[in-house]
């Protein structure tokens, strides 16, 4: 089965973190230097308006002790954790970019910062949130970054044709469920609503190939090396 996009995005998960330090710029520039097309992170608001990128919003101050970022201002984070804005000047914006927006606050600011680094790194910008009326808001406000519903494929109590058709209607472009989740019969449905199919957790090589056979436009995986693989495995 084809996927809709033409190729697939390789999501490196949290930059490349089977090899190095989870979102850190270190993981991310290896991520890009082992042939990722795309960098995957979460994002969150500092006290001062800051968007970061971490994993559970948690900053370890002291050996023994870890804070909410939201409650710290960006001076008072530790160096590893990234800016946005660090991200854009160390890596470029010849990329896509998948922030998991963990803190809805961020949104503005994660999109005025994408809009200051020009129309790439704007169009290239898939920001994930599981409450897709949340996501419907956010369409109202921007019509340049692409929009993802993250969700598990249980938790859609509707059932994944109405999501599909939900989705389409509000202008959300794509939806990310967990590898396990896809059948090929399910990408079908959600490409027949012109919905983009994307899978997470994706680490394993038979996994990855699985996924991209059934026409997965997008994979997330923290092993970069094996996700380039399985995409140039596609193109030939």
């Amino acid at each position: 089965m084809d996927s809709l996009l033409q190729p697939p995005i390789g999501f490196a998960h949290r930059g490349a973190r089977a090899d190095a330090p989870e979102n850190t710029l270190e993981a991310f520039d290896l991520a890009r230097k082992l042939g990722a097309t795309g960098l995957e992170s979460d994002v969150w608001l500092t006290a001062d308006g800051v968007p970061v990128l971490d994993h559970d919003g948690l900053a370890r101050r002291h050996w023994w002790r870890r804070e909410r970022i939201k409650t710290l201002a960006r001076a008072a984070l530790p160096a590893y954790i990234p800016t946005l804005s660090d991200l854009y000047e160390h890596c470029g914006t010849d990329f896509e970019l998948s922030l998991d927006v963990k803190d809805a606050e961020a949104f503005e600011a994660v999109l005025t910062i994408a809009h200051e680094m020009g129309d790439e790194a704007a169009a290239r910008l898939w920001l994930c949130h599981s409450d897709w009326q949340l996501l419907q808001i956010w369409r109202t406000q921007s019509t340049r970054v692409k929009l993802v519903n993250s969700i598990r494929l249980r938790s859609i109590k509707e059932g994944p044709e109405r999501r599909a058709a939900t989705l389409a209607d509000a202008g959300i472009d794509a939806i990310n469920m967990h590898a396990a989740d896809w059948t090929g019969g399910l990408t079908t449905l959600f490409h027949r609503f012109e919905r983009l199919a994307f899978a997470w957790d994706a680490q394993f090589d038979r996994v990855l190939r699985a996924l991209l056979r059934m026409g997965c436009d997008a994979v997330y995986s923290d092993h970069v090396d094996r996700m380039v693989d399985a995409l140039q495995q596609i193109d030939r």
